[in-house]
């Protein structure tokens, strides 16, 4: 490989989150994080480049975005997922959380309902619980090892509670399902029947396993684009996360209003600079280190697959289709959530995500990130394996 992401860099002492905060957080110094969703892996070269020289510049004033930056975008899209974008659909915000939260603001009111798959990404249920919304939740069914969505069940849960929005995970975090066309397309009528308007969380789509596909939901049907607010970023893809960048797709005008309205009443204005310039060096020149990433993710989900079947068949992996965090079952150890999380903090000296804290169905589960150098995993699931065999 051109890029080297075997190699171990310290990120102690950087004022990381993942890193620097375990004991703030509650768990023990010198535990190993593969939790939250950012990457042991440097940015890409050019990304390096790009900031380094803007640095150098030295005046970090007030920014907004030319006509190049939304040509990069548009030239991604295209390449990525055949999707044509247009200049007045895009809205910047700092993060998809963040765009998720303005969105449920301008589009609903409080007390409305708002409909999420769990397990699902956190914030989606304190987004909705924090803005005064009900919270109405469509359990995804977990059989043979896969997840697959209820249908009968989506459909009853808005005609009962009155939905008026929608919020998609896609591809699906933590579960990591890639949705297909049909599943995508049969939830977006829907929604359309419904008059449910649908907010698409589509950060991680740029991590397909091969054999799968992402499709942009908005763009299966021109009814859906109308009906849709579309969230991307290169924050997960690239490792940009800290520089609070995202590009936010609103195709209907009174949507895209309502959505501008409510960032102006927040305060929000201009993006910030770093993240403007990680993000058009990223789209114009990280296609290749991605491309190796992507590789190399894969081998090492293969490594882990062949690890727990061989050494520690009791933790089942949920074979993913997309994003590079793997959700492990650990129902055949028996333990109940408490004592699982004690068994993987303090004899395995793991920090991961639990499962419960993805909502209903999570008990037994815990999240794993796999977006690191393989000597990192490779001693982690050392220590799981070391762990589980104390049971």
């Amino acid at each position: 490989m051109k890029f080297n992401f075997d190699e171990v860099i310290d990120r102690r002492n950087t004022d990381s989150i993942k890193y620097d905060f375990a004991k703030k957080l509650g768990k023990p110094e010198g535990v190993l994080p593969l939790w939250v969703a950012d990457m042991d892996f440097r940015t890409p070269p050019c990304v390096i480049e790009a900031l380094t020289e803007k640095s150098r510049h030295g005046i970090f004033g007030y920014s907004q975005t030319r006509d190049d930056y939304f040509e990069v975008l548009k030239n991604w899209f295209l390449r990525q997922f055949g999707w044509t974008i247009r200049p007045e659909w895009l809205v910047k915000t700092p993060g998809v959380v963040f765009a998720i939260n303005v969105a449920i603001r301008a589009l609903t009111n409080e007390g409305d309902a708002v409909l999420i798959q769990q397990p699902v990404y956190h914030p989606f249920s304190s987004s909705v619980l924090n803005n005064n919304r009900k919270l109405v939740i469509n359990r995804l069914v977990y059989s043979q090892g896969r997840y697959t969505i209820d249908f009968e069940d989506f459909e009853d849960k808005i005609v009962r509670n009155k939905v008026k929005l929608f919020i998609l995970c896609s591809p699906h975090n933590p579960v990591g399902r890639v949705w297909t066309r049909e599943e995508l397309t049969r939830l977006g009528e829907l929604c359309l029947y419904h008059n449910v308007m649908v907010i698409s969380d589509e950060i991680h789509a740029d991590f397909v396993y091969p054999g799968h596909r992402h499709f942009v939901f908005s763009d299966l049907k021109p009814e859906f684009s109308e009906n849709t607010i579309t969230c991307t970023a290169p924050t997960k893809t690239f490792n940009l996360a800290g520089l609070q960048i995202s590009n936010i797709f609103i195709p209907n005008r009174d949507m895209r209003h309502k959505f501008k309205r409510e960032l102006s009443r927040i305060g929000y204005g201009d993006p910030g600079i770093m993240g403007i310039v990680a993000c058009r060096a990223a789209y114009e020149g990280g296609w290749e280190w991605l491309m190796e990433l992507r590789e190399y993710l894969t081998d090492n989900l293969n490594y882990m697959r062949n690890f727990l079947d061989q050494k520690i068949p009791q933790v089942k992996l949920v074979e993913p289709e997309g994003t590079y965090l793997a959700w492990l079952d650990f129902s055949a150890l028996g333990l109940d959530d408490n004592a699982l999380d004690s068994l993987i903090v303090n004899k395995a000296g793991l920090w991961l995500d639990p499962g419960p804290k993805f909502g209903a169905g999570g008990e037994g589960f815990q999240r794993i990130n796999i977006a690191c150098p393989r000597s990192t995993l490779e001693k982690a699931l050392a220590q799981l394996e070391q762990a589980v065999r104390s049971v």
